[in-house]
C-alpha cells in the first residue's frame, strides 16, 4: 500500500493535467491552431536543420490567410505541416479539433482527404480524366456512392464557372480553366480549409487575377482559404498575412 496522500497527489496531477490540455485546445471557433511546432532534418555528421522553430498561431474559421516568405523559410515546411502531408518533429497541431500532430500515416489520409482541399501550382490533374471525373476523385476515394459524386462534382464545377466545360479533357481546357478544375476538385468535399499553395505560379498575370477572384468569391461565400505565396500582390487578397523567416513567424500582420 502506497504512502498517505498518493492517491490524492495522482488525482491532483490528472486535473492538473486536463485543465492544461483545456487551455491548450483550441477555442470554439478556431479551425487552426499550431503549438511550438518544430520540424527538423539530420542532414548525417550531427548536422540537424530547423525548417521550422517553434512555430504558433491560431486561424478561425472563414479567415482569408496568406502565408508568405522567400524561399527556403520554411513556408512550404509549414504548408506541408498544415496539410498533413508531413508531421511536426515536436509541437501540436490542431485542425477542426483533430490533434493530428502524432496521427499514424493511415490517419492523416484520412484527415487529408476529410478535411483539405487542396490547389497546387501544377494542377495535378489527371490528363485522361474529364474536368468532371477529375472533380470526383476525392470522393471515389471516400467511397460516396455514383449517383451523389455526379450531383456534388457537377455543383463544384457550377462554383468556378466551368458547367459547360465538365466533359472536357485537361488538354481541351486552358491553364485558368484547369485551375478552376483543380479549385472545384479542392471544393467537392466541403472541406474545413482550401490549402492553395502558389496557386497562380503556373498561370500569366491576367488569369491569375482571374484565379485569384475565384478563391475570393469563395471566401465571400464562407470559406477557410489559406494562400502559400512569395506573390506581394497574390497574398494582398488575403486578409492577413503571417510572414515566415528562418523557420519562425516574423510577423502576423492584418492588412484588412
Amino acid at each position: 500500500m502506497g504512502p498517505p496522500g498518493r492517491k490524492l497527489d495522482t488525482m491532483a496531477f490528472q486535473v492538473a493535467s486536463e485543465t492544461l490540455e483545456e487551455q491548450i485546445m483550441p477555442a470554439d471557433g478556431v479551425i487552426i491552431k499550431t503549438e511550438d511546432l518544430w520540424k527538423t532534418y539530420d542532414m548525417g555528421e550531427a548536422i540537424a536543420v530547423h525548417a521550422l522553430s517553434g512555430v504558433s498561431f491560431e486561424i478561425e474559421r472563414a479567415e482569408y490567410v496568406a502565408i508568405m516568405g522567400p524561399s527556403g523559410s520554411g513556408k512550404s515546411t509549414l504548408m506541408n505541416l498544415i496539410g498533413c502531408l508531413d508531421t511536426p518533429t515536436s509541437g501540436r497541431y490542431w485542425l477542426n479539433q483533430h490533434q493530428v500532430s502524432e496521427l499514424s500515416d493511415d490517419e492523416l489520409a484520412y484527415i487529408r482527404n476529410k478535411e483539405i482541399g487542396f490547389v497546387f501550382q501544377t494542377f495535378n490533374l489527371l490528363s485522361r480524366a474529364t474536368a468532371l471525373h477529375n472533380v470526383e476523385l476525392p470522393l471515389i476515394y471516400a467511397g460516396v456512392p455514383a449517383v451523389e459524386r455526379l450531383e456534388k462534382a457537377s455543383e463544384a464545377l457550377r462554383k468556378v464557372d466551368l458547367t459547360e466545360r465538365m466533359h472536357h479533357r485537361p488538354n481541351e481546357l486552358s491553364g485558368g480553366q484547369r485551375q478552376r478544375v483543380a479549385i472545384a476538385r479542392a471544393l467537392v468535399n466541403n472541406p474545413s480549409i482550401i490549402l492553395a499553395d502558389e496557386p497562380t505560379g503556373n498561370l500569366d498575370s491576367a488569369t491569375g487575377e482571374e484565379i485569384m477572384r475565384v478563391l475570393d468569391r469563395l471566401h465571400e461565400s464562407g470559406n477557410t482559404i489559406i494562400l502559400v505565396t512569395h506573390e506581394h500582390d497574390i497574398a494582398a487578397h488575403a486578409y492577413r498575412i503571417l510572414h515566415i523567416r528562418d523557420g519562425k513567424i516574423a510577423r502576423d500582420e492584418r492588412v484588412r
